[in-house]
């Protein structure tokens, strides 16, 4: 494809429309994931933690041929996001409740890229296949996503810090696109393309699921607090 020629900037324009539209997931992991740091670090964690989001997908786009090739690679990413879903509701369980800022920094860093990476599975098929095999559109694409899922995941966490039912939203979209990897998986066309009605209901029995399974696990740390705490004399 002939650099800025029509094809090439129709095809980036679809690229950047793609990385408008899939920015809203990322926005929302890195913004949950980075919640939990102290306020001097937030910022800090956003940016290092997309630009990591950033290079995983590149590779990953790059090497989309490859991954294609790979049966089931749907279904373990979906799988993988679920869990991911439910960990940003759960709250920390065991250690001491203060961390060292290091390792708390480190393992923001490590949900995001992790997230990403799984969310990536279903988005750079999109990415790649409006690139029609142009990396340099690739790149280009991914490049601008950078500053798009940035302001995103800022915007997010400030309004997650103001109203924390943003945090089960945000858990409830993961867990939809958890379930939509599921249902688009290759392997399982015979189960969910013959019947509609399946698809729906393994959208809605994740997103439930994460959902209440989130919920009870902060109930259940709560309650486990109080316990804790001194009788007071």
């Amino acid at each position: 494809m002939e650099l800025f020629s029509t094809a090439w900037l129709s095809a980036l324009l679809a690229i950047v429309l793609i990385d408008l539209v899939l920015a809203g997931d990322n926005a929302i992991v890195i913004a949950l994931a980075a919640r939990k740091l102290p306020a001097h670090l937030q910022t800090k964690a956003i940016i290092w933690g997309t630009v990591g989001a950033i290079i995983v997908r590149t590779i990953m786009t790059v090497g989309v041929v490859w991954l294609l090739k790979i049966p089931g690679l749907m279904l373990v990413g979906g799988l993988g996001l679920v869990w991911i879903a439910y960990k940003l509701l759960a709250p920390d369980s065991g250690g001491p409740s203060h961390e060292p800022t290091a390792t708390t920094f480190m393992g923001a860093m490590k949900t995001i890229v992790i997230a990403d990476a799984l969310m990536g599975v279903d988005n750079v098929l999109g990415v790649a296949g409006a690139a029609k095999g142009a990396i340099d559109l690739v790149v280009i694409g991914l490049l601008i996503s950078v500053p798009i899922v940035v302001f995103g995941s800022t915007l997010v966490l400030k309004l997650v810090e103001r109203f924390p039912v943003i945090m089960y939203l945000g858990a409830g979209v993961l867990a939809y696109t958890a379930a939509h990897m599921i249902v688009s998986e290759p392997l399982l066309d015979a189960v969910f393309d013959a019947n509609l009605a399946v698809r729906i209901a393994t959208h809605a029995v994740l997103i439930v699921g994460v959902l209440a399974a989130g919920r009870w696990a902060t109930q259940r740390a709560v309650a486990a607090a109080r316990r804790r705490e001194p009788t007071a004399t």
